[in-house]
């Protein structure tokens, strides 16, 4: 390897994307130094935390294609920045997504200056997004695309940022992962708590919230119809976990956290769950004169959800408040989920930035 090539600092998951992602940077000539970041190693009970496995997939992948490879201890700050935010939020009774927090906090800010400090010219994720000149981008692949989960992430930080499967999509990563011999190449995705593995979010919160047994009332007629152990533990439009009896499904269309009250219904048109405007708190914008004049954007209310045609307008822009409405009524996201915003639907559209419903 030329003592020119540039170095990346590649984010190693233990997972098939960012091991291919530290083949292709090795075929574009780069330097790669592989790291996992240490940020949650707590097993909580009937559930151990995978991240010995994780560590060790990537360091067996790392060995298989000659990487350096370093490991970043970010317990401390992780704990402070992401989980203790998303307990707060979820006492507040509000549906927080640590993956968002995560990205802009250790990922693209904590990682990266700790790469910069060691050498590093670029970062590197196997996150599903493209970027150019620090603008970030929707990803080739529409179902996988993860900028949902990295509007937050700042401008200067995707300029020292790549993103190797910009261009690629999700069975185009495992063949490369099976042609390189990668042994990860169809390792299962991890589908619960970001950072613990397959627990649930509700597992993970009790944990650290006490439970606290409460009524679950019809909306339409205040009949009680069965118990929670906690307000804070439901979301809205949630159907799961109710242990209401059979028939129609029951969903969440109300809390009353004072109270400690769920409050459900069968009725799926219910004005509870649906809505042509939100409001929304804390905006980050990716670039000062990213957003159109006009108000005209689209918005992803969660990840892998339509792009919707929308308007923004700011309601009290010193504040960081503004709106959004549709043109017709959609499915209203929980408080503290994320609505982001893009100049279009096609690949390579870029992402304006977004905001926290509230």
């Amino acid at each position: 390897m030329s003592a020119k090539s540039p170095t990346v600092f590649l984010g190693m998951s233990g997972g098939v994307d960012s091991s291919v992602s530290a083949v292709l940077l090795k075929e574009q000539g780069y330097h790669v130094v592989g790291v996992y970041m240490k940020n949650w190693s707590k097993d909580l009970p009937g559930m151990k935390c995978p991240w010995a496995e994780d560590l060790a997939d990537a360091k067996r992948v790392a060995v298989k294609l000659g990487l350096d490879f370093l490991v970043f201890d970010f317990e401390k700050e992780y704990k402070a920045k992401v989980v203790d935010y998303m307990l707060s939020e979820f006492r507040a009774g509000r549906t927080p997504n640590p993956d968002i927090m995560c990205n802009a906090e250790i990922k693209f800010k904590l990682f990266l200056e700790e790469s910069l400090k060691r050498g590093a010219d670029f970062i590197a994720t196997g996150h599903y997004a493209g970027s150019q000149d620090g603008r970030l981008l929707l990803s080739c692949d529409a179902n996988k695309d993860q900028t949902y989960f990295l509007y937050r992430i700042s401008r200067a930080a995707v300029k020292k940022s790549l993103f190797p499967l910009a261009q690629l999509k999700k069975p185009e990563v495992k063949r490369l992962a099976d042609a390189a011999g990668l042994a990860n190449a169809h390792k299962k995705e991890s589908m619960g708590v970001c950072f613990v593995g397959d627990v649930g979010m509700k597992d993970f919160l009790r944990e650290y919230i006490a439970p606290q047994p409460g009524e679950i009332r019809e909306l339409e007629t205040d009949r009680v119809l069965g118990f929670h152990d906690g307000a804070v533990f439901y979301t809205l439009g949630q159907r799961h976990g109710l242990y209401l009896g059979g028939g129609l499904p029951y969903y969440v269309v109300k809390k009353d956290l004072k109270k400690n009250l769920v409050y459900v219904s069968k009725d799926l048109n219910s004005q509870a769950l649906w809505t042509s405007e939100l409001s929304l708190e804390n905006l980050f914008f990716r670039s000062p004169s990213s957003l159109p004049r006009s108000g005209a954007i689209f918005v992803r209310l969660r990840h892998r959800a339509p792009l919707l045609a929308a308007r923004f307008e700011f309601t009290d822009r010193a504040k960081g408040l503004g709106k959004v409405t549709f043109p017709a009524p959609v499915k209203r996201p929980a408080s503290g989920q994320s609505a982001v915003f893009y100049t279009g639907t096609a690949p390579g559209s870029v992402c304006l930035g977004g905001g926290i419903l509230v």
